[in-house]
């Protein structure tokens, strides 16, 4: 029996990284500078340590600075979440990481630009098969 398990369970854990994880939508809109929330809004400061809950999200130490690119627009009793990104200590990661935080987390320092465009969320489909992998809609959500 313990061979029979041995012999399955590479098959059951390849099954379950194919398939993914279902996550629920944070917002159906969000602010924006621009239309393709390309360009910075704001630069904030977090005013204590968050642990990032799932990988839609970065963690975040208390002091560092956040680059803010969008603005979740709030729906009904969820949580208000930005989108930015922070750098380490030394800069090496020069893409940075990238992510959703709560809002009531940062204080902003600097305002560039007026998040005045709405901009709609989209769900990011993968479809995978043994022969491709694409990416069927664009998400910032």
């Amino acid at each position: 029996m313990a061979r029979l398990l041995l012999l399955f369970l590479p098959g059951l854990v390849a099954l379950g990284t194919v398939h993914g994880i279902f996550m629920d939508k944070l917002a159906s809109k969000k602010l924006c500078a621009d239309d393709e929330c390309v360009y910075t809004i704001s630069l904030a400061r977090a005013q204590e340590d968050y642990n990032a809950p799932d990988c839609r999200f970065i963690n975040v130490k208390k002091g560092q600075q956040i680059y803010v690119y969008s603005k979740l627009v709030k729906e009904n009793e969820a949580g208000e979440f930005w989108a930015g990104s922070v750098y380490g200590d030394d800069h090496e990661d020069e893409m940075g990481t990238v992510g959703y935080f709560p809002r009531n987390l940062v204080e902003e320092q600097h305002v560039y630009q007026e998040a005045t465009k709405e901009v709609p969320t989209t769900l990011k489909v993968i479809h995978v098969t043994k022969k491709e992998t694409k990416i069927v809609s664009s998400d910032s959500n």
